[in-house]
């Protein structure tokens, strides 16, 4: 995903100096202008603006705050953009760090998978300060068509956890519905022509309902990386008091997926483990 919102930015024509672990990926961008750098601290040397697209928390905390990191190279009023699904916690900690370096810093994950990333119709949620949202909009409106700020330090990596909440537990709904038709000897396809156009209507089958009648799981959005952000959830559950307990059901499943050594799949691939029940 970093990837394609990198070459949106190009093609919107701003200057880009570029990392990644892989090296061999930055040099893909190099190709249409962007200039590779050796580590995240020569990125943050060299630019007024960083955005980061990672993994997941530990990775987000040794690229911002590491030995090499962007905290190490960033000058004073620089603006550091963690665009990566990380923990609300660790977000608020990172922008604090970064505060006391006079450097600023946002949390702006994405929803949209990789086909939002490419189209740059990304949904953008963005937590921080006023005007450090207004000196970022420009870039986010080249990479996502919904950019929302929705609040201070962490609130963007809240209201990721609650999107992710939303999808799973959809995913698992709609695998449960087209599993019980298809044991009813409904054609699927039918079923989901049916629920498309009804109060059941929802982005994940028009996202994703060619995976399922299809069972072609090449990853937009992976297993293992969606039950790495249900466990962010569920720890924002806990550290607000609110339970969630669908939420842990559906982390289970796609914990069993990856037992089964499917986390490299698309998370539509719940439906695998509902067909593999009901049989």
């Amino acid at each position: 995903m970093g990837a394609a919102m990198a070459g949106n930015l190009l093609e919107a024509e701003h200057e880009l100096v570029v990392h990644n672990r892989t090296r061999t990926k930055a040099e893909q961008l190099a190709q249409h202008g962007a200039r590779v750098a050796a580590s995240p601290r020569e990125v943050a040397q060299t630019s007024d603006v960083v955005i980061t697209m990672l993994p997941g928390p530990p990775e987000v905390e040794e690229v911002v705050a590491g030995e090499g990191g962007l905290l190490e190279g960033a000058a004073e009023g620089s603006l550091i953009v963690d665009m990566s699904t990380s923990s609300p916690l660790l977000a608020r900690q990172l922008a604090s760090m970064a505060r006391e370096r006079g450097v600023r810093m946002l949390d702006g994950p994405v929803s949209g998978g990789d086909v939002g990333a490419r189209d740059g119709t990304l949904s953008i949620m963005v937590g921080g300060e006023d005007e450090d949202f207004e000196r970022a909009r420009p870039l986010f409106e080249v990479m996502g068509e919904t950019v929302v700020h929705v609040g201070g330090a962490g609130a963007g990596q809240v209201v990721k956890a609650c999107n992710q909440i939303v999808v799973a537990l959809v995913i698992e709904a709609v695998a449960e519905a087209l599993v019980l038709g298809s044991k009813a000897g409904v054609a699927p396809d039918r079923v989901v022509e049916v629920l498309s156009g009804g109060l059941a209507s929802n982005r994940v089958l028009e996202v994703k309902g060619e995976k399922f009648l299809s069972h072609e799981f090449t990853p937009g959005g992976k297993v293992e990386y969606h039950r790495k952000d249900l466990g962010i959830a569920l720890a924002a559950g806990r550290e607000y008091g609110v339970t969630l307990p669908v939420t842990a059901l559906v982390e289970q499943m796609f914990g069993v997926l990856e037992a089964k050594g499917r986390g490299g799949w698309d998370h539509s691939a719940l439906l695998t483990l509902i067909e593999e029940g009901s049989r």
